[in-house]
């Protein structure tokens, strides 16, 4: 009898989504973007791969990566180190657009099959960073402050400094980070620093 396989192994063959995508308006097949290791000490828990990661099989292979990367202090070859940082997305795959050309959230039955076993294998995880509503739902359950993200991520210093609930990094959320300067001003340096001390100990 053959040994079981990691579960990091079984993901990129996953199409429990198939029927699904196919009946999007992109109709695209599934590619689980998987991009992590068991030695992580750092772990980046997002929604899900867009159009262009999809394309690429890269995490935050676009914009939005540039701005997390600003966000988080990392350079590129740091960022994208499958054993110093791990990608753990709401689900792996893209979703796909609806009729009207808007993102499709992640599908839930994703985080269900996948994420507890792969949470489990990531025990070296020291700093973990929660990008929109999908994961702080996940990860903090009640402690999810009511209204959504901005009220989420405004109660930081609840979290920090081992946790740390972020906006998506998206430029649609550009208005969101004028709105709320102290983002910026106070999370920010704490959040960089948290990294920095993290991988100090590399």
């Amino acid at each position: 009898m053959k040994p079981a396989r990691p579960v990091i192994e079984e993901i990129p063959s996953c199409r429990l989504c198939a029927d699904r995508f196919a009946a999007t308006a992109t109709a695209h097949a599934p590619r689980p973007v998987v991009w992590l290791s068991a030695g992580a000490r750092i772990l980046i828990a997002g929604q899900a791969p867009g159009a262009r990661v999809h394309a690429s099989g890269k995490p935050f292979d676009d914009a939005s990566g540039a701005r997390l990367r600003d966000w988080l202090g990392l350079d590129e070859a740091t960022f994208w180190d499958r054993s110093r940082v791990a990608f753990l997305p709401m689900a792996f795959c893209f979703p796909g657009y609806d009729a009207r050309g808007a993102d499709l959230p992640p599908p839930p039955i994703c985080a269900r099959t996948w994420r507890a076993p792969l949470l489990e294998d990531l025990s070296q995880v020291r700093l973990t960073f929660l990008i929109g509503g999908h994961a702080q739902r996940w990860h903090l359950e009640s402690r999810a402050v009511a209204g959504g993200v901005t009220p989420t991520v405004a109660r930081w210093r609840d979290h920090a400094p081992r946790l740390f609930p972020l906006p998506h990094p998206s430029w649609r959320n550009s208005g969101w980070l004028k709105r709320n300067p102290w983002f910026s001003a106070e999370l920010l340096p704490r959040a960089r620093a948290a990294v920095a001390e993290v991988l100090a100990d590399d």
